[in-house]
């Protein structure tokens, strides 16, 4: 009987000859031991390069004063609503010195609205072999970073870590992935490519990503 589907035979075909090639086998020794990122050796200065590369705005303030201001003017930037911020003590601090007239809502009074126009919360840690910010659900919960269109992350550079692999072992050793429901690992705004390799920001979650760096003691 004719072959009704020569093209099939031909695809077959090739798979067929594909699999009697001889394999080489991989060449002895561990796996994995290729080096991906450069050490890091200036933490701040680090996480500063990597967080430009990742379209982040990294505002370094010396002092709690100047930190302050850069949150100020983050939100002065921004469009009219509500700001969602997390509630801890440093916070209410600092959102009492801004004297916003915005109306703000407290991660104690529940999750993010969609009217929000930015959330402020802390971090848990910064990252500085890739210019990541790593948060968990005490920040305000899973919709803190990624409900308004703008996140305002304050840190602190004592909390910078060297890697990803210290900023987990840190936050297991403090028992913070026990007691929170989720964390995360941001890395710049949420964006995207996938359409004619266009970038378009603000994909998944918010297309502005703020940290404001508290450098000073």
């Amino acid at each position: 009987m004719a072959n009704e589907n020569p093209a099939r035979e031909r695809i077959l075909e090739r798979i067929r000859t594909g699999l009697r090639v001889v394999v080489p086998d991989p060449p002895a020794g561990p796996i994995g031991t290729g080096v991906i990122f450069t050490p890091v050796e200036n933490p701040l200065e680090r996480f500063q390069q990597e967080a430009k590369a990742n379209l982040m705005e990294c505002l370094p303030a010396g002092d709690d004063a100047s930190g302050t201001e850069h949150l100020k003017q983050v939100l002065e930037s921004l469009s009219d609503g509500e700001i969602y911020v997390q509630d801890d003590p440093a916070l209410r601090r600092m959102i009492e010195s801004v004297q916003t007239q915005r109306p703000i809502r407290w991660s104690s009074q529940g999750a993010p609205r969609e009217e929000s126009q930015a959330t402020v919360t802390l971090v848990d840690a910064l990252i500085a072999q890739t210019g990541s910010i790593f948060v968990t659900a005490a920040c305000g919960g899973r919709g803190a970073s990624v409900v308004a269109p703008c996140h305002i992350a304050v840190a602190r550079a004592s909390q910078l870590v060297p890697d990803l692999q210290t900023a987990l072992r840190s936050a297991t050793q403090q028992g913070k992935l026990e007691q929170n429901s989720f964390a995360c690992v941001i890395s710049g705004s949420s964006r995207t490519a996938d359409i004619e390799k266009i970038l378009v920001q603000g994909a998944h979650g918010p297309r502005r990503l703020v940290v404001v760096l508290l450098t000073g003691a």
